[in-house]
């Protein structure tokens, strides 16, 4: 072991007190470090996931005013019958960054099977509704082509659905379920997806075609909004200025008058929940900053008490040939090595509560490599800046004075 590293352990154990006291502040700033920004890189990653359930660059034209609340879920304000069929069709062939395009529409309605009767939430669509939220059936068979010319009386349960009325999700293919009085055939059984990122479970929804509901079921004229599948993520400004030049065109919407629809992307989403995300991260740099201040200032002060403590060493040292820069280079060791040991202690007591919290959160495993050596190289400058100061007076300390007095 080098004479250094001895010494410096050996100053460290003598003062386990002021050492651990010392030693605490930069452990809990790397641990604030750590933890707060793997847990917000995690957080982002899982709401990149959450964006992917909704669709592919998926673009969405409704009825209504809608708003997102911190959480990212959505609520919708002031809906309206004006969005029609043709609304839906015009921007599909308008927008020259669209891909595919399915109409919706959506209302909560009870569905009933034999004596077991549970609210739903209706999705009455076209047959690429799949291809554009990423959502396919995992038994039988989505809505066809001729289904929805044919106006037929079929019907994709979700998962959850299916399972709370018929027991098994197998059980459901070819069985009768009822909407009110209108009767429907379980043609397939989506898989599970549970909710999306506006905190619409998917589980919960029934399928139908678009013609079998506006003329079998509702008899309506208007529709709830379109799905629409862009080119590419960048394509968003533009397919939103384009379809919002369109519907108010179709509106007839003057110049005063405010939007009766609402043009949505996943980015919109995103964009309130990294809001918050970058709230937690400013306040994990704050709260990590004062800690590893706490601890700089007690790393300098319990120094400046070695160096007194240490006077006869430092003068028997410099008069056996010692030099200057070799006391602070002992001094300025001791420090690094006092704050290196609370950053590593820091750093893998947050690797351990990470884990719990990623298990308990749902959440990716996000270890990242800059984010466990950038607190750890961190502490280690914290430490040498703290101990610049006193070993600049270990190195200064009379020689025969010492010699004198001790």
């Amino acid at each position: 072991m080098p004479l250094s590293l001895k010494i410096a352990l050996s100053s460290l154990r003598t003062h386990r007190l002021r050492t651990a006291l010392a030693m605490i502040g930069v452990l809990l700033g790397a641990l604030a470090l750590t933890g707060v920004q793997h847990v917000s890189e995690a957080m982002h990653r899982k709401a990149e996931i959450e964006t992917a359930k909704l669709g592919t660059n998926l673009f969405v034209a409704r009825t209504g005013q809608v708003s997102f609340r911190r959480s990212g879920s959505a609520r919708v304000r002031n809906e309206a019958r004006t969005f029609s069929l043709g609304d839906a069709k015009a921007l599909a062939a308008g927008l020259p960054s669209v891909r595919r395009g399915a109409p919706f529409v959506e209302r909560t309605m009870p569905i009933r099977a034999g004596d077991v009767k549970i609210p739903s939430r209706i999705v009455a669509t076209w047959p690429d509704y799949p291809a554009i939220r990423n959502f396919r059936p995992e038994l039988g068979r989505f809505l066809s082509a001729e289904d929805e010319a044919s106006r037929a009386r079929v019907c994709v349960l979700g998962r959850k659905i299916a399972e709370r009325l018929f027991g098994r999700p197998e059980a459901a293919i070819g069985r009768q379920v009822f909407f009110f009085r209108a009767s429907a055939r379980v043609i397939g059984v989506m898989e599970a997806k549970g909710a999306d990122i506006s905190g619409t479970d998917q589980d919960e929804q029934v399928f139908v075609p678009l013609s079998t509901y506006i003329r079998r079921f509702a008899n309506q004229d208007w529709i709830t909004g379109v799905y629409l599948q862009l080119e590419r993520p960048g394509d968003y400004a533009g397919a939103k200025e384009g379809a919002r030049q369109i519907l108010r065109r179709r509106h007839g919407l003057g110049p005063g008058q405010a939007d009766d629809f609402s043009l949505l992307t996943a980015q919109d989403t995103m964009q309130l929940q990294q809001q918050a995300l970058d709230l937690v991260q400013t306040l994990g740099l704050i709260s990590s900053s004062v800690s590893f201040a706490v601890g700089g200032l007690g790393i300098l002060s319990i120094m400046v008490l070695l160096v007194r403590v240490r006077r006869l060493e430092i003068g028997i040292r410099r008069a056996v040939g010692a030099r200057r820069r070799d006391i602070v280079r002992q001094f300025m060791f001791e420090a690094g090595l006092m704050a290196g040991i609370g950053g590593a202690a820091g750093v893998i007591l947050a690797m351990g509560l990470l884990l719990l919290v990623y298990r308990l959160g749902d959440m990716p495993l996000v270890y990242d490599p800059l984010l466990i050596l950038g607190p750890l190289a961190g502490s280690v400058l914290l430490g040498l800046a703290a101990g610049a100061y006193p070993a600049w007076q270990a190195a200064h300390v009379e020689v025969l004075e010492v010699l004198k007095t001790e």
